[in-house]
């Protein structure tokens, strides 16, 4: 089955950007919708913004017009751009693949996802 493995954490001053990718491994993904998640300490793991099989985006209001996703299917890797970081931007995240392959718009609940990578930290400082 799939494996995911995010990379390009890191610390960043505010104001600062970070890309992280996610690659997977085993089966294509190209039929699933990607999601990105985040958790910061003592919070519930949140939506940060999905891309369709299709390629439809969405995105939390939180990180609306400064976070991009973008998937590169002949690679098997998915990307989140994030510009103009702000410290409450500070969480470890975390790539999924839908459960469902070709689902409609992509899902907002982790739920809908079955295959979890291990997570990258970025660290917003002030």
């Amino acid at each position: 089955h799939e494996q995911l493995v995010e990379s390009g954490g890191g610390l960043v001053q505010a104001g600062g950007s970070l890309r992280l990718s996610c690659a997977a491994s085993g089966r294509t993904l190209s039929s699933r919708a990607m999601g990105w998640f985040r958790q910061a300490p003592g919070k519930e793991r949140e939506f940060v913004g999905a891309i369709s099989w299709s390629g439809s985006l969405a995105y939390a209001d939180s990180v609306k017009g400064r976070f991009t996703i973008s998937r590169d299917n002949a690679k098997n890797t998915v990307y989140l751009q994030m510009n103009s970081l702000k410290p409450e931007d500070t969480a470890v995240y975390y790539c999924a693949a839908d459960s469902r392959i070709y689902r409609g718009p992509a899902a907002r609940g982790p739920a809908e996802y079955a295959y979890w990578g291990q997570g990258t930290q970025v660290t917003v400082s002030s």
